[in-house]
């Protein structure tokens, strides 16, 4: 009978949660300290928002009686207000791993979901730890989180005899909503009790859908806000001391500022005048053999912060921006370049985004960095003379985002780069769709890109995809294509590797929506691609992929893929000639992978992945291992161990001209060669508390490639035995870094940074394989760099200031 009674209750709270919950809000002229107390009169006659239910693992179970969450939301012209009350029947199981902000680590977790447009395309997400963290993120549902976006918002969590508490003030300048006087908000609250890792939502999230965002319940009562300026002011000061052996010590101080100002409630302009970027994070540089340029991650604040709309139509790689110079100098036989340098300064930028009421969103990000000059001395004269190597530039993107019936939106994109004087100049447009069913069981998405290059010789691209896809239920799908053409070119503002080809590609899957006896999760996926020379139709990539993915009741996460390239392709990319082709054998592998249980003290994660090749001897193997020790909710170790081997591999090493008169390189060498690149990391944290955080990040690499002998690349495609050459084109490339900081959040949105710092990197053409020499010589030579800096920005906010003034 109980089975029955509890079917029952299960049945009614789906159909129930399918409606949109509401919840009235109330205003309020007093005060309200954020403490964790909920001690304030006015909370006592706010509406409750209770009733949770679970999204994962059994998505629609209702929250049990003793882990019962009650949520009320106050405002006043400043900002909301909410509080929290989240019940435990074993509060001492609590987790709650302190960590630094938007690292929400080993702990019990609370959130807030905000779209102050309620058109179910964009959350502001705030979430505040049981260990009194904070993490914040912007999320789209068709580019998920981005948690490089930083709010200043206030919050306090308490563990109490009967659970923990949380109470937040968001401040409206945190959130984006339109001007009306009555409002109504997309609104959804979240708990995830980490011990059991499942996870909660005020308002059901179905997971049968496709979407995340257009299942928020709603929030009402808001009316007549008058809400204040919203200008921020973000001075910095930052010192650094630079040493390196045989070089002279020196110091630097920097000064600069970033300024946020609210145009209105849904623009924002964001400034930096002066920018200072040597706290950033370290490129994880690798040994790159291949054809193409290695992509690296934006580290830079200002170009990760909120570029959700800049993201669209995958145009930007900022990175661009104040990257290495387009040109190279040219010197004589009897000049020597003495100073090159590898990026461009950065002079100053801006950001404007926001959306309308109707649902426009407009973005404008610029850009304008520093003529740079390479320096060449003549051999004979010692004469110096400079060559601009990249004049000055301005970086322009536009974007406008019309969205509408909550779930679609066509997009324009434009990137612009424009060089002083003669220098090549680019200019890249897209129009962009994602069109989805009213119930989002369907999608249909695709674009249509054109660029244009003005250089010496101006050229004229296309680029266009269209991709179908059922994104509901147990069981999806979708199929699509690409055409590209030779001369498309977003390079100059946006990354794009592959041109002059069409494709197809489909993809099917199966997952599990609510948990099972033995799994939480369960997904199956198969996936297909082939590509295609444009002009000769040949095929030039194919791939079959099948992959299993889950976890387990214990939590424990585990997967297995296997892939093949069932035809010879012909790539038209590593020979780095135009035309000509080298034909890539049939490849099958397979990876498998096991990661335990983070919530214990110790877990590790451990893969490893083989692949063998249709040529005799040629395969590669893989393994990496990563242990993991939390010590205590203060102090935690992960280390990492990476090791690949290729053997038998054929790559690209030079082209030369054995006949003077002909046009194009003869003879292009490639080499037969083993490849082995070795990685060793370890990074660690000590929080004193949630404000106050110590890390090291280490990390080690080492990679070969030993040639065996040398081949040509014959006009059919295949390699030939080449005896006539002797050069030594082996490659062997090492790094090493190091970081140790502090970190001090002194006050909301103002941060004390203190990092000490050392790097160093070397590539040589002779291999020596004494792994330990090869790190000693490499923290003992003239490369190894020393940083210490300590960096100091404080949050104004121009509301306060002029109170106090």
């Amino acid at each position: 009978m109980h089975k029955i009674l509890y079917c029952c209750v299960f049945l009614f709270s789906i159909l129930g949660y399918s409606q949109k919950k509401v919840l009235q809000t109330k205003f309020i002229s007093d005060n309200i300290n954020i403490d964790g107390k909920i001690d304030e009169n006015i909370w006592k006659s706010a509406p409750i928002a209770t009733d949770f239910i679970m999204f994962q693992p059994d998505n629609g179970k209702p929250i049990p009686e003793n882990k019962r969450t009650e949520i009320k939301v106050l405002y006043d012209n400043d900002a909301i207000y909410v509080a929290a009350l989240m019940y435990d029947n074993e509060p001492k199981k609590i987790l709650k791993e302190i960590t630094q902000r938007d690292n929400n680590g080993t702990s019990d977790l609370f959130g807030v979901f905000i779209n102050g447009f309620n058109d179910g395309q964009q959350d502001f997400q705030f979430y505040v730890s049981a260990s009194d963290g904070q993490a914040d993120c912007i999320v789209t549902d068709s580019n998920g989180e981005d948690y490089s976006w930083d709010a200043v918002w206030k919050s306090k969590a308490v563990i109490t005899d009967f659970g923990w508490v949380v109470e937040m003030r968001i401040p409206y300048a945190a959130l984006r909503f339109s001007s009306e006087n009555k409002q109504k908000w997309g609104l959804n609250f979240f708990r995830e009790i980490k011990r059991d890792k499942h996870k909660y939502t005020w308002n059901f999230i179905d997971s049968k859908l496709g979407t995340f965002t257009q299942q928020t319940g709603v929030l009402e009562g808001i009316e007549n806000i008058k809400t204040p300026t919203r200008l921020f002011l973000l001075p910095y000061s930052s010192f650094y001391v630079n040493a390196s052996k045989g070089q002279k010590t020196y110091g630097t101080l920097k000064r600069g500022l970033d300024i946020k100002y609210g145009i209105n409630d849904a623009f924002t302009l964001d400034m930096i005048l002066i920018p200072d970027f040597g706290q950033t994070k370290y490129d994880d540089k690798i040994l790159n053999l291949g054809p193409f340029e290695q992509q690296f991650n934006e580290n830079r604040p200002f170009f990760t912060e909120g570029t959700d709309l800049f993201s669209k139509g995958n145009l930007l790689y900022s990175r661009r921006i104040g990257g290495s110079p387009t040109n190279y100098p040219t010197a004589s036989s009897t000049e020597t370049i003495i100073d090159n340098p590898a990026t461009v300064n950065l002079i100053n930028a801006l950001k404007i985004s926001g959306r309308t009421k109707d649902g426009l969103g407009i973005g404008i990000l610029n850009a304008v960095t520093e003529k740079t000059y390479a320096t060449i001395q003549n051999n004979n004269t010692g004469e110096i003379r400079k060559e601009v190597v990249e004049p000055y530039a301005n970086y322009n993107v536009v974007v406008l985002d019309q969205r509408f019936h909550k779930n679609s939106s066509v997009s324009f994109i434009n990137t612009n780069v424009t060089r002083n004087g003669s220098f090549r100049d680019a200019n890249v447009s897209a129009l962009v769709w994602d069109l989805n069913t009213t119930k989002n069981t369907y999608n249909l998405s695709g674009n249509l890109k054109y660029s244009y290059i003005n250089d010496t010789e101006d050229k004229k691209g296309l680029f266009y995809s269209l991709n179908f896809g059922e994104t509901s239920g147990k069981y999806r799908y979708s199929f699509g294509t690409e055409v590209v053409s030779k001369d498309f070119n977003s390079n100059d503002l946006g990354i794009n590797f592959e041109t002059n080809y069409y494709s197809f590609y489909g993809n099917t899957n199966y997952r599990i929506l609510n948990s099972t006896k033995y799994f939480n999760s369960f997904n199956v996926n198969l996936n297909m691609y082939s590509q295609f020379q444009k002009e000769t139709g040949k095929i030039q990539g194919n791939n079959i992929n099948f992959n299993i993915n889950a976890s387990n009741k214990k939590n424990h996460s585990f997967g297995l893929s296997m892939n093949a390239i069932p035809i010879e392709s012909f790539d038209y990319y590593e020979s780095r000639t135009a035309n000509r082709y080298l034909i890539f054998p049939k490849k099958i592998g397979t990876n498998i992978y096991f990661s335990s249980n983070y919530n214990n003290k110790f877990a590790v994660d451990v893969s490893t992945s083989y692949a063998k090749l249709s040529e005799s001897g040629r395969n590669s193997r893989g393994f990496s291992l990563g242990p993991r020790y939390r010590f205590n909710d203060k102090f935690s170790l992960v280390y990492n161990f990476n090791f690949f081997r290729i053997n038998n591999n054929k790559g690209f090493v030079d082209s030369i001209d054995e006949d003077q008169n002909a046009e194009t390189p003869n003879a292009i060498i490639f080499a037969n060669r083993n490849v082995l690149t070795y990685s060793n990391t370890l990074s660690g944290k000590y929080s004193l508390n949630s404000k106050m955080t110590f890390n090291i990040a280490l990390r080690q690499y080492w990679s070969y490639a030993e040639n065996k002998n040398f081949l040509s690349l014959e006009q059919n495609g295949r390699l030939a035995d080449y005896m006539n050459y002797t050069q030594n084109k082996n490659s062997s490339f090492y790094s090493w870094n190091a970081d140790l900081s502090y970190s001090w959040w002194f006050a909301p949105g103002s941060q004390v940074s203190v990092l000490y710092r050392n790097n160093a990197a070397n590539f040589e053409r002779d291999i020596n394989k004494d792994f330990g020499k090869n790190v000693t010589n490499l923290l003992t030579n003239d490369q190894l760099k020393h940083v210490f800096s300590i960096s100091v920005r404080y949050f104004i906010d121009y509301n306060s200031a002029k109170n106090i003034f």
